[in-house]
C-alpha cells in the first residue's frame, strides 16, 4: 500500500500565527517570537515525519493555508536537511477548516490525472513538538492492517461499493488536548471525510464527531497515544519538560528525535515551566 504524510500547516507570519501565545491575547510572545517559535516547531516536524516516511517508504506532503506566501514557505524548508525528500507543496482552496482537511486529504488520495498518490494518508499539523517518528510509524502499520481485514472490506462495501473491495476502510487518530486530535489517517475506500467535524452547531467535539463517524459507517478505528499540539500558554508549560525528557532519552535511545530548533527558541527566549508550590 502507497501511503502518504500531509503536514497542514499556515505559512508563518507575524501577527498571523499562533496568536493565543502572544501577550496581546493574555499570552507570554510578542507576535515575532511566535512567529520564531512556531517556525522551529514547524521545521522539527517535518524532520520526523521525513524520518518516519524515508523509513517506510512514504511520500510527505505540505499542504498549507490559500492566502499563505508559498514563496516564503519554500525559503523557510531550505532549513531542513533534506528538503529535496519532500514530494510536493501545495495550497489549500481556503473555506471552513473542514473545507481545507478534505482538500488536503483529496489532493492526495483522489484521482489527479487518473491516478492517486497514495492509497492513504496522514494528516498531521506543524505545532506538535514531541512528535515521533514511532507513531508516524504506528499510523502507518495499522492503516496497512486494517485495509487487509475483513471489517475493512465490509465497510466498504455498506458503504455501497458495488465489487468487491481490494482495499478496506480504515480510521486512525491519536488525540490532543480539549476533545481534539493531533493526527488523522485513512485509505481512499474509507467512507469518511472532514464536513462537520471542526464545525458542526450541535458542539461536539472534534474527536467525538471523528469517532461518531466511525460507528456510523463501521469503520475499523485504532486510537495512538496523545500527541499535544501548542495553542495555549498552558500547552507551551506542559511541554517544556517532555521536551527536555526527549532530549535525555535521545543519549540512549536512537530511535529517540530531539525537537532540537523548538528547544533551542525555547532557551533563547528563557522560558522555563514551573509547578505550583505544594499546599500546606
Amino acid at each position: 500500500m502507497r501511503q502518504a504524510v500531509v503536514v497542514f500547516t499556515k505559512v508563518p507570519r507575524s501577527g498571523d500565527i499562533k496568536t493565543r501565545l502572544t501577550k496581546e491575547r493574555g499570552g507570554v510572545l510578542t507576535t515575532e517570537e511566535a512567529k520564531i517559535l512556531y517556525e522551529a516547531c514547524l521545521l522539527d516536524v517535518i524532520e520526523v515525519a521525513l524520518s518516519a516516511c524515508e523509513d517506510e517508504g512514504a511520500e510527505l506532503w505540505i499542504c498549507h493555508d490559500a492566502a499563505g506566501d508559498g514563496a516564503y514557505l519554500q525559503s523557510l524548508l531550505k532549513g531542513l536537511a533534506y528538503p529535496e525528500r519532500i514530494n510536493g507543496i501545495f495550497a489549500d482552496r481556503g473555506g471552513s477548516f473542514d473545507d481545507c482537511m478534505q482538500f488536503a486529504a483529496d489532493y492526495v488520495i483522489k484521482p489527479q490525472g487518473g491516478k492517486r498518490k497514495a492509497d492513504s494518508v496522514v494528516i498531521i499539523g506543524g505545532d506538535l513538538p514531541t512528535l515521533q517518528p514511532a507513531t508516524l510509524k504506528k499510523a502507518f502499520t495499522a492503516l496497512a492492517r486494517f485495509s487487509q481485514s475483513e471489517a475493512g472490506r465490509e465497510a466498504v462495501r455498506q458503504a455501497g461499493s458495488n465489487s468487491t473491495p481490494d482495499m478496506g476502510a480504515a480510521l486512525v487518530e491519536a488525540p490532543c488536548q480539549e476533545g481534539g486530535f493531533s493526527l488523522v489517517g485513512y485509505t481512499w475506500t474509507t467512507p469518511f471525510d472532514f464536513y462537520g467535524v471542526f464545525y458542526n452547531s450541535d458542539g461536539i467535539t472534534a474527536l467525538d464527531m471523528l469517532v461518531n463517524k466511525a460507528v456510523a459507517k463501521k469503520i475499523p478505528f485504532t486510537a495512538l497515544e496523545m500527541v499535544p499540539d501548542v495553542d495555549i500558554p498552558i500547552d507551551l508549560a506542559s511541554i517544556i519538560p517532555v521536551l527536555r525528557s526527549l532530549e535525555l532519552a535521545a543519549a540512549t535511545d536512537s530511535g529517540v528525535m530531539v525537537p532540537r530548533r523548538t528547544l533551542a527558541v525555547l532557551r533563547e527566549l528563557g522560558l522555563e515551566a514551573a509547578a505550583l508550590p505544594p499546599e500546606r
